[in-house]
């Protein structure tokens, strides 16, 4: 099917360019993940089912969810995040990578209600994010994490946790030169 121009403008407009809440809202609508204030930026890849995404969430630029990811309320995921749960085995026999493979345990991703996936962020198979994370950007997480723990690095770490009372970050390099407990 051959698109005349005014019609490929007009779609590569709204599939790049057109970030802001109501189109975003519409475009989680066309994907079936509408009527739970899901929002869903350009780019963005989505390859799990509606029921793993939670409410209130939002899905980043060219953010990459596949696999079993399931994705709890109030979330926010940044630009360019990949969350992709499975793996690929290398086959001796064949001399390369498999295109698909199960898993050898749990290589499902969960991320906890009201965490922040920051810009870049790569969450890999079996991570489970505890409640509340901040994740900093580009971050690759390859452990589960505590409820509102702050996470930077490659691999990431904790470098910081969150006043669950008064939403106050605590950030540990800071605290331990300061004397502080």
């Amino acid at each position: 099917m051959a698109l005349d121009d005014e019609t490929f403008r007009v779609i590569t407009a709204y599939c790049s360019q057109s970030n802001n809440g109501p189109d975003d809202a519409r475009r989680a609508d066309m994907l079936g993940l509408g009527g739970r204030d899901v929002k869903v930026a350009p780019g963005a890849v989505i390859r799990i089912p509606k029921e793993q995404i939670g409410r209130n969430v939002y899905i980043g630029l060219y953010s990459y969810l596949n696999g079993n990811v399931t994705v709890g309320e109030n979330t926010l995921i940044g630009p360019h995040c990949s969350l992709a749960a499975g793996n690929h085995k290398f086959d001796p026999a064949t001399g390369y990578f498999s295109a698909r493979t199960e898993g050898d345990g749990d290589d499902s991703i969960v991320i906890g209600a009201g965490s922040w996936l920051a810009s870049g962020v790569t969450v890999t198979g079996g991570v489970k994010l505890g409640r509340a994370n901040l994740v900093c950007a580009g971050a690759v997480v390859t452990k589960s994490t505590p409820d509102y723990a702050i996470m930077a690095g490659i691999p990431a770490k904790q470098v910081g946790r969150i006043d669950p009372v008064t939403g106050e970050y605590h950030w540990f390099s800071r605290e331990a030169e300061h004397g502080e407990a």
